[in-house]
């Protein structure tokens, strides 16, 4: 049995065959709680849940959060940010990016975390077709926003208990500004893995810091736009492998932004310090990879293996690269907590490199790979790390992720977890795109419409991965039938 140690916590995985391709029960198959419980006995996977759901006057997915600002969010779920790929080559919306809102509008969430991944400049873009929140570009998101509060005004009848954030990103190493496919990355350190990966040498040049002083200086800019456009609060990005997270792991870096834990959280640090200056009472949050491992790849069969290394840095990391150590999670959000920033949202590793650790599912995306554990206990590790986060802190409002592959047990998981305090909101992520109004059907109680559930086939990944717009293709009825529908079709058939 392989095994992961976290705190007091052991994950067990069942052992992996490099000669035959993992085989997962999925979880449409698991039709009982019974099924499920046996399920996760013969797994090795100790994931707890309720088996039967609370009527809404009792449930906690109906528990509002006060925050310290004074603003109430209205329940217990949440909409994580995400992205398209869809917006305009300026960084205006699309009219497919105002329709994704719109999701999360009618959602039945009352926190938004950030709605998407919002640029701060334009070379900064994860892809071309990536919004960028500038003074050009600032009505169109004053019209996102009030779309948002006219569309859940219009379902709901009231906004008063509607929290909305922007979130605010810079892609560093993953920026591709100009091209779906030629990167233009902005690194802090060259990393032994990534480097080769992403088609940089070993010398490529890394950002200077008056670079960085710059690119900071983009985010107090864009929060002060954020603010006025009547966004609740900005999402300073600090996950999956993005500048904000690679800043985190710089400890090669030299110079005032590297080696110290105290240099590789000037950047937040300055951030925040920038927006309380320039945008006083915004409130921030922020969206943390909390922990990290080694980039994965295909190893034999396409299943997922570890990079090989002595030593290897990743935070939130064992130095194996394997593990898990909080030490400087908790430090982080020390940091966080006495900045006075409240909403935090956990998550874990990068998309890019090891996407099992934050988006578990049995099919991988083009560039991906397949499972190398049990996905379940992917969705488990997440959930654990956000318990012991929120135990370390309980004054911080503490937003899990991760938990699209449960798909119709996601209600039962998430009300163990609100109900016995592992954390105070639950995320959607991906899952919302094929069924944007499952977090109003679980706050009213009402069935869940299983044929709108995601399945995690990774489409509205390996969509934007080969340059076409992000969206659910196997059951959104529009996306079906878009031409880029048959495009994706051909590339999947070809891989």
């Amino acid at each position: 049995m392989s095994r992961i140690m976290l705190s007091s916590i052991v994950y067990e995985s069942p052992p992996m065959s490099t000669k035959s391709k993992p085989r997962y029960t999925r979880m449409a198959q698991l039709k009982t709680a019974a099924d499920l419980q046996n399920y996760l006995q013969a797994s090795g996977v100790d994931l707890p849940f309720d088996e039967t759901l609370l009527p809404p006057d009792e449930s906690p997915f109906n528990r509002p959060i006060q925050l310290k600002s004074g603003k109430t969010i209205g329940n217990s779920l949440c909409i994580l940010p995400m992205e398209g790929w869809d917006g305009l080559p300026d960084g205006r919306p699309s009219d497919l990016t105002r329709g994704r809102w719109v999701k999360f509008a009618v959602s039945g969430a009352k926190l938004l975390f950030g709605c998407e991944a919002v640029a701060v400049c334009h070379s900064g873009k994860a892809n071309p077709n990536q919004l960028v929140l500038n003074a050009d570009t600032f009505p169109d998101f004053v019209e996102l926003r009030q779309l948002i509060l006219e569309q859940h005004r219009a379902k709901f009848g009231n906004t008063d208990d509607l929290v909305i954030g922007l979130q605010l990103t810079h892609s560093g190493r993953f920026c591709k500004p100009h091209s779906h496919k030629a990167f233009e990355s902005k690194i802090l350190y060259s990393h032994p893995f990534l480097n080769k990966r992403f088609g940089m040498d070993a010398d490529y040049p890394a950002l200077t810091d008056d670079e960085i002083d710059q690119i900071i200086e983009h985010y107090v800019q864009a929060a002060v736009l954020a603010q006025k456009a009547g966004f609740d609060f900005v999402d300073i990005k600090h996950c999956h492998g993005y500048l904000g997270h690679e800043f985190l792991s710089a400890v090669n870096r030299p110079g005032k932004y590297g080696g110290s834990f105290e240099n590789r959280t000037r950047y937040l640090r300055n951030i925040v310090a920038g927006i309380q200056q320039a945008a006083p009472g915004l409130e921030m949050g922020i969206r943390l990879s909390a922990f990290d491992f080694l980039p994965f790849k295909k190893g034999p069969d396409e299943v997922g293996i570890p990079e090989s290394a002595d030593q290897y840095f990743a935070f939130g990391g064992q130095s194996n690269g394997l593990g898990i150590d909080l030490t400087e999670t908790k430090a982080v959000l020390e940091l966080v907590q006495s900045l006075g920033i409240q909403l935090v949202c956990i998550t874990g590793g990068s998309p890019y490199y090891n996407p099992h650790l934050m988006r578990p599912a049995l099919f991988p995306p083009s560039d991906g790979y397949l499972p190398p554990e049990e996905p379940l206990l992917g969705v488990k590790r997440q959930i654990d790390v956000t318990c012991m986060l929120k135990r370390a802190f309980p004054e911080l409002i503490i937003i899990g992720s991760g938990y699209s592959y449960l798909q119709e047990w996601l209600p039962n998981v998430a009300q163990y977890v609100l109900r016995t305090g592992m954390a105070d909101s639950v995320g959607f992520g991906r899952m919302v795109l094929s069924y944007p109004t499952m977090p109003a059907d679980m706050v009213a109680g009402r069935p869940l419409t299983r044929n709108l559930l995601c399945r995690t086939f990774s489409d509205c990944t390996t969509a934007p991965r080969n340059g076409l717009i992000s969206g659910c293709y196997p059951l959104d009825p529009h996306y079906k039938k878009m031409p880029e529908a048959d495009q994706l079709k051909a590339i999947k058939e070809g891989l």
